[in-house]
């Protein structure tokens, strides 16, 4: 499931995570540990952005990595670059345990699934985009104490094969139609 902040992504993940058979990867989560100091994707973000970005106890600080990553476009890019074929080939690990445990249905939660041009969507069966109207996305964000995001991700708009779900609504009723979806009726 991919969609801009404050479109459900997480609360829907999770809600549905609850259900026996179905679980839930965080790529955000991932993506952290792909650039854990002393990888080689922290040793190519150090080449990329320099020093700046490590804090104290040698790890990446991710609001420095943030700044220097959204500078411009172009360091943006650098950045996904860098870490989104780094969290794909992590996820091709995830999938493969979760196929051996029997995982009827695996969620996995990226912003950016669905916009990046460098992230390998072959692994995935199907990727969803909620999408909500700003004024929606900026109440939930600002409900959760994140309202400093409500304009994160406006540029980003999905691009290639995708199913649009609208993220209108209450937690269940958007989980209800991503179940929709992923049964081969989004309507």
């Amino acid at each position: 499931m991919a969609g801009r902040a404050g479109c459900g992504k997480s609360a829907v993940a999770q809600y549905l995570a609850r259900t026996p058979g179905i679980e839930w990867v965080d790529l955000d989560r991932v993506a952290w540990d792909t650039y854990a100091a002393g990888t080689p994707t922290f040793a190519r973000l150090l080449a990329a952005f320099g020093n700046c970005i490590v804090d104290d106890s040698g790890q990446i600080d991710r609001r420095q990595l943030a700044a220097a990553a959204f500078a411009n476009l172009d360091s943006q890019d650098t950045l996904n670059a860098i870490v989104h074929p780094a969290v794909s080939a992590a996820l091709g690990m995830i999938l493969g345990q979760h196929r051996q445990k029997g995982t009827e249905i695996l969620l996995v939660e990226g912003a950016l699934l669905a916009s990046s041009p460098h992230v390998d969507r072959s692994i995935y069966d199907l990727i969803l985009w909620l999408d909500a109207a700003a004024e929606v996305r900026g109440e939930r964000l600002r409900a959760i104490g994140r309202g400093a995001h409500a304009t994160r991700g406006d540029g980003i708009s999905p691009s290639g094969d995708y199913v649009a779900i609208s993220a209108a609504g209450t937690i269940e009723q958007v989980a209800e139609r991503v179940l929709r979806a992923i049964a081969g009726n989004p309507g």
